[in-house]
Formats: structure tokens, C-alpha cells, sequence
């Protein structure tokens, strides 16, 4: 009966059949049954009986080790060749539960829960299977992993109390007490969700089984002060509860005898007038018949009963008040649970915006913690009754459940992830450490951003070596990513690891020989960081001018090393560098400016003017013949109407400058030097995806040819 009832859980797309849920008639609406569906499981599924004889197996474990269903292989390749294809694991769970197969089902769900762990429907049928396996330990053992997985799921924690009062010998003393045990663990981290009214329930209803009436009162009383969806059943509840039993079975004997008292002297001074004229009336010698001991009139116990739900209600009020202020919020949340589908981006608002509103009211309260008592009553606010320390710890409390059930629903979402360590980091770096892991090794282990943001956590914290492993693991699983072996080199320089840091980038260099534009990036970095760090200018210039070897055509490289022959300020080494970019298969715009850059470099530093001049005509002659090949190039990709009148404003400035030559004594205005080719340094840091598009020569001073006057630089 209850494999049967597993099997009518999960459609082909690994979606619950709605005939397998409870009847939820008694309690308010709960969300949708989309709210689970998707995990494999209806929000409340019917427990099979504990006395219920379990399903029959088709063989013990031990014989199927070799023997898997004919499709098994072919559905479990295509789960491990795309574990983030959700479809092929419900489809390889699908087949397992329907060939009722103990061997491959265990083992599809070990693989699946490894890399899925939030979907705790498959949780409950993991435990199932083991426990129709005859082996309730096992059972016991997956509940417990699932928990830890999923601490927040009620559902869960249900299905952990189930599968404890079906197994164990309730005969035995410490049953009663692990049970407990088990559901206080519970309340504990799940019992502050707003949907956890079962659980709480649960535990009442069993404390009254166990003929534990206090008990059931203090969970009452616990649950009172919770704003969950269900907050007024449980002050219905309460009040039933108090009413259908003496006081002094219900209550705590401190509250009952403390009570009892204030009532009693409530009822004498009421009738103290009767009383003496009683007493008056009363013969001589006669005293005042005794109340038997520890029997109270029912007239007593009322009243009692009165002031028991007086100060209860009291405490309703206030949680009435936070269930309003929370109620839209809930409302707005259509999908509590995880599943691998994209959330809208409504749905995703709904979580930010709830967020905002609990940190809002954590931030109101540690203000008004933080208040001087002057200016409180000065701006007329009402003393607090609840410790200031108190309040904080509350709400604080509120917004990490918040969290971890916004993550449960948002697993996929690293911003949500993200904004969770920031709130916790300045608290607790090690809760924030907890959570890296739990997004990076389990949720988000093929996203680098988060992974990048763990490493520098970590180095921010001095953990170099921890910061070393999270970029390396990130490397060995997405091979090939820029952006993550030049944040190993980055770390390693930073740590003092230069050799390490070299080794890095020449490794990259020598891994990307077969693509060009990579090699030439890397090989750019590589002689930066010799130049700057190490300084070494000849290893530099050595490493730019192989890559050129490979890449002639990549003007980045040809600057860079131009760049570089400036800065040891070689005349001959630069012309040098000049005469081979004009040789190389770059665009007439590239040869213009690095013609440009040595014919400055001469302006600079040459001692011989004739040298100057040398330049200077080469440089002319070069624009004469490229000018016009220059030109087409920047007009190349216009329509004729538009190249048309380029061409006629071109036309038009070029007879302004000869009706209007320039004065022969103008001084020579010297362009600024050539910016960095280092894209990271202009579009941020870890922004490299842009770094191979054409850089903005305008942004170099050199948008115009040079328009010496001929007759400053007369011809030699």
C-alpha cells in the first residue's frame, strides 16, 4: 500500500498526483499544490499506518547488485553526462520506482539528493524505501541527512516524528523522550516559518496523547507568540484546551499556585462584608468552616480561567499584529519551494521585497535599543516591555529564517546568496563562511562569480590558502576561464608568490598556442607583470615579441611592446618597433598611430634633429599612403548618402586648411602619451569579456594627422 502510494505521487515529469494529498479541510488554505509538486511529494502526504505490513521488494539487495532494469544504464548516463538536467533525473527516478527496483533506486536517489538536495519529497521516499527495505536505522539515518540538508522543512521534520512513532517501542523510557527530543529540534529550526502550524500541532496533540497537559499548554503558549498562517486555530485551541481541564492539570504549578492566590484574596475582598456579618451571626466559639485543601470551587477555577486567557490574550493581540504586517508578504510568495525553473521576476521582487521590510524592522529595533530614555520620552514613545537585547536577538532571529527559506525557493539565484553574507559577515565570519559553502559546493558550483567572491572572502580573512583552493577547484570545473586563472596570478603577486604568478601566465600563455587572440592576452599579461613586478624588461620584451611571431596582425601586442621600448627609452629600439609594425598585416588606423607614437618619442628624446626630421617624413610619406586607405576603412560600413557627404565635408575641410595655413611660428602641441592597453584597468576589475575589441584611438590625442607646417621641418 505504501509503495503503491509513493508510485501515484510522481507523474512522468516527476510531479505528484494531487489524489495522494490529505484532507486539509480542517485548517486554512494551504499554498497551492504547486507548493510541492515539483519535488516529488504533496505538501501533506498521507503516512501509511504504523502496524501497516510494507510493500513487498522484488529482491534482497544482495542479489541485484549486478542485475539492473534494461533502461537503467542508458537513463543513469544521461543523468551523470548532464547532472544539471533535472528532466533526466526524474526521468531515471520515475523508471527505478516503477520497475520497483531496491538497488537502482537507492542508488539513483544517492546521486540525485548529492546534487538536489532541497527537493524533500525525494527525502521522504528515500526513507520509505529503506524502511520497506525492513531496516528502520537506515530510515532513521536518511531522515537525519535530508534534515540537515533542509533543516527548514516542516514536511520533513513531520515525516521524521512519523517514522519514529511507527518504529519505536513506546514501552521503552527513553522513547518518549527522543520523540521529544525530535520535535523540539524542529521547533527549533523550522517552527518560526509561517507555514509550520502543523508541526506545532503535531506536537501538541501528541504531548496530550502522552497525558502530558502542561506540556501541551507550554507549546501553546510557544506558538502563541509565533506569527504563522494559522496563529488564531492555535489561541482557538488554547482556549478549548484551558477550559476542557482543571487549572491545575494544565498549568505550571508556580503560574497555578500564583494565580490561585490572587483569586482567592480577589473573592475575600468581595465578600468581606458578608463575611463579618457571617461572623457576627455565628455562635460563640464557632469558627469559619475550612476549604478542603487543594480543592478549588468551580466558581475559583473560572476565575482562574479568566485570568489565564486575559494574560494570553494579551500576547494574541501583539502576534495578530505581526501576522498583519507580514500577511501581504506571505501572499505575494507563489513558490515556497526549490525547483530548478526560473522564478519570474515578479516572484523574485516579492522575496527582495520581504527582505527589505524585515531588515527594515530589524534596524527599528536596534534603534530604539540604541535610544537615550530623555528622547524617548521626548518623542513620546512607550516604554518597552520586552528587553532591548531581547527585541534585537528576536528580529534577527526572524530575518535569517527569512533567509533560509528565501534560499530554499531561490537556491539558483546568487544575488540572494550573496546579499545573505553580507548580512551575516560583519557578525559571524564563520556563518558566512557556512553559507559559501553550502552555495558554491552544493547550489551554484558551475557560477564563478560567487565562487570569486568566496576566494576573496577568504583573503580578505587571511585564509590564503583556502582563498588558493576555492579559485583552484573553480579552475579544475570550468577549465579555460580567464577571468579565474588572472585571479590565481592576482592572488598569488598579492601573497608574495611571484614566481608562482609567473608560472601561472606562462602556463596560460603555453596552454593557448593554438588560439592566437587567448596567446596574445595572455602573453600581454605575462610581460606586464615581468615589467612592472618584476623588472624585467628584456624577459618582457622576449615574451611579446614570440607572440607577435604568432599573431603579427594583433595591434594590442604591437603597442604593448612599443610601450615598452618607450619606457627604456631606446631611440633605436623604438624605431625598430615602429619599422616592424609597418611591415605587419594591421589596418591603416593602427600603423598611423603607432607612426604617430614614435615620431613623438623622437620629439622627446632624440639629440639630433636631423633624426627628427628622418621620422617626421617617413611619418608623412606614411600618411600620404595610407590616408586615403585610412579613410575608406572609416567609411567603409556607411550607406553611399552618408559616405557621400563625408566625402564632400571632407572636400570642404581640406581647401579651409589650404586657403588658411598654418602660421609659421605656432608651437608644435605634444599628444598625451598612449593610455594602458590593459582592459582591465578600463573596464574594472574581472571585466575581460570586452578585452579583444578594437581599442577608441580617439581617446589617445590622435585623432588628426599631424599638421606641421612644411616649412618648420624644412626638407633634408
Amino acid at each position: 500500500m505504501a509503495e503503491e502510494e509513493g508510485r501515484e505521487e510522481m507523474s512522468s515529469s516527476g510531479e505528484p498526483d494531487k489524489s495522494a494529498a490529505m484532507d486539509t479541510s480542517d485548517l486554512s488554505p494551504r499554498p497551492a499544490p504547486e507548493t510541492s509538486e515539483e519535488n516529488g511529494s504533496t505538501d501533506a502526504e498521507p503516512e501509511p499506518p504504523a502496524d501497516s505490513d510494507p510493500a513487498p521488494l522484488s529482491a534482497p539487495p544482495e542479489a541485484q547488485e549486478e542485475e539492473f532494469p534494461a533502461d537503467f544504464e542508458r537513463l543513469w548516463k544521461a543523468a551523470q553526462d548532464s547532472p544539471q538536467d533535472f528532466t533526466c533525473w526524474t526521468d531515471l527516478l520515475q523508471y527505478c520506482e516503477q520497475e520497483g527496483h531496491v538497488v537502482a533506486s537507492h542508488r539513483a536517489l544517492e546521486a540525485f539528493l548529492t546534487h538536489y538536495p532541497l527537493c524533500y519529497g525525494y527525502w521522504k521516499k528515500f526513507v520509505d524505501l529503506e524502511r520497506r527495505g525492513g531496516s528502520n536505522d537506515k530510515a532513521e539515518e536518511v531522515c537525519i541527512r535530508g534534515l540537515q540538508a533542509i533543516p527548514m522543512s516542516v514536511d520533513l521534520w513531520i515525516h521524521y516524528v512519523n517514522l519514529l512513532l511507527g518504529t519505536l517501542d513506546m514501552n521503552l523510557s527513553d522513547s518518549p523522550s527522543r520523540i521529544r527530543k525530535v520535535f523540539e529540534d524542529g521547533i527549533t529550526a523550522a517552527g518560526m516559518d509561517f507555514h509550520s502550524d502543523r508541526l506545532w500541532d503535531l506536537y501538541v496533540e501528541w504531548e496530550k496523547e502522552q497525558g502530558n497537559m502542561r506540556n501541551a499548554t507550554a507549546i501553546l503558549d510557544r506558538v502563541l507568540k509565533v506569527p504563522t498562517q494559522l496563529y488564531n486555530t492555535h489561541y482557538d485551541k488554547l482556549k478549548e484546551h484551558i477550559n476542557s481541564h482543571p487549572p491545575k492539570e494544565v498549568l505550571s504549578p508556580e503560574e497555578y499556585e500564583e494565580l490561585r492566590t490572587a483569586c482567592r484574596q480577589s473573592q475575600k475582598a468581595a465578600r468581606a462584608e458578608q463575611a463579618q456579618q457571617e461572623e457576627e451571626e455565628r455562635p460563640p466559639g464557632e469558627e469559619e468552616p475550612a476549604t478542603p485543601e487543594g480543592v478549588d470551587s468551580e466558581e475559583l477555577m473560572q476565575k482562574i480561567r479568566e485570568r489565564v486567557l486575559a494574560v494570553r490574550d494579551k500576547v494574541y493581540q501583539e502576534n495578530e499584529e505581526e501576522v498583519r504586517k507580514r500577511w501581504h508578504f506571505e501572499e505575494a510568495i507563489k513558490r515556497p519551494y526549490f525547483h530548478v525553473k526560473p522564478l519570474d521576476r515578479a516572484q523574485l521582487q516579492a522575496w527582495h521585497s520581504y527582505l527589505d521590510w524585515e531588515m527594515a524592522e530589524l534596524h527599528r529595533d536596534t534603534k530604539d535599543a540604541t535610544q537615550d530614555p530623555s528622547q524617548a520620552a521626548a518623542e513620546g514613545s512607550e516604554p518597552q516591555e520586552v528587553p532591548k537585547d531581547a527585541g534585537i536577538a528576536r528580529s534577527d532571529h526572524r530575518l535569517r529564517v527569512l533567509f533560509e527559506r528565501c534560499l530554499i525557493a531561490c537556491a539558483l539565484y546568487e544575488e540572494l546568496w550573496t546579499r545573505y553574507i553580507r548580512y551575516l559577515e560583519p557578525q559571524n565570519a564563520e556563518e558566512s563562511r557556512a553559507v559559501y559553502r553550502r552555495a558554491c559546493q552544493i547550489h551554484l558550483p558551475h557560477r564563478p562569480n560567487i565562487h570569486m567572491q568566496w576566494a576573496t572572502f577568504e583573503e580578505r580573512h587571511g585564509d590564503i590558502a583556502e582563498a588558493r583552493r576555492v579559485l583552484e577547484q573553480l579552475e579544475k570545473r570550468l577549465p579555460g576561464l580567464v577571468v579565474v586563472r588572472l585571479r590565481r596570478a592576482a592572488l598569488e603577486r598579492r601573497a608574495g608568490q611571484l614566481e608562482k604568478a609567473e608560472s601561472l601566465l606562462r602556463e596560460a600563455v603555453a596552454q593557448c598556442s593554438e588560439k592566437p587572440s587567448l596567446h596574445a592576452f595572455y602573453s600581454i599579461k605575462l610581460a606586464r607583470l615581468l615589467l612592472k613586478v618584476g623588472r624585467n624588461c628584456s624577459e618582457a620584451r622576449r615574451v611579446l615579441q614570440e607572440a607577435l611571431e604568432i599573431s603579427p596582425e594583433n595591434d594590442k601586442l604591437h603597442l604593448n611592446l612599443l610601450e615598452l621600448e618607450v619606457s627604456d627609452a631606446s631611440a633605436e629600439a623604438v624605431q625598430e618597433c615602429v619599422r616592424r609594425a609597418l611591415e605587419a598585416p594591421l589596418t591603416p588606423n593602427t600603423k598611423i598611430l603607432l607612426s604617430q607614437r614614435g615620431l613623438q618619442f623622437s620629439e622627446d628624446f632624440s639629440n639630433s634633429i636631423k633624426s627628427v626630421i628622418s621620422v617626421y617624413e617617413a611619418h608623412q610619406k606614411l600618411l600620404n599612403e595610407l590616408g586615403g586607405a585610412k579613410r575608406a576603412a572609416e567609411n567603409g560600413d556607411e550607406d553611399p548618402e552618408k559616405q557621400s557627404k563625408t566625402e564632400e565635408d571632407s572636400t570642404v575641410a581640406a581647401a579651409t586648411t589650404q586657403t588658411a595655413p598654418t602660421p609659421p611660428h605656432v608651437p608644435i602641441t605634444t599628444p598625451p602619451p598612449v593610455m594602458s592597453t590593459d582592459v582591465s584597468a578600463q573596464t574594472g576589475y574581472g571585466a575581460y569579456s570586452s578585452w579583444y575589441q578594437q581599442p577608441h584611438y580617439g581617446g589617445y590625442g590622435y585623432q588628426n594627422s599631424w599638421n606641421y607646417n612644411q616649412g618648420y621641418y624644412p626638407p633634408s
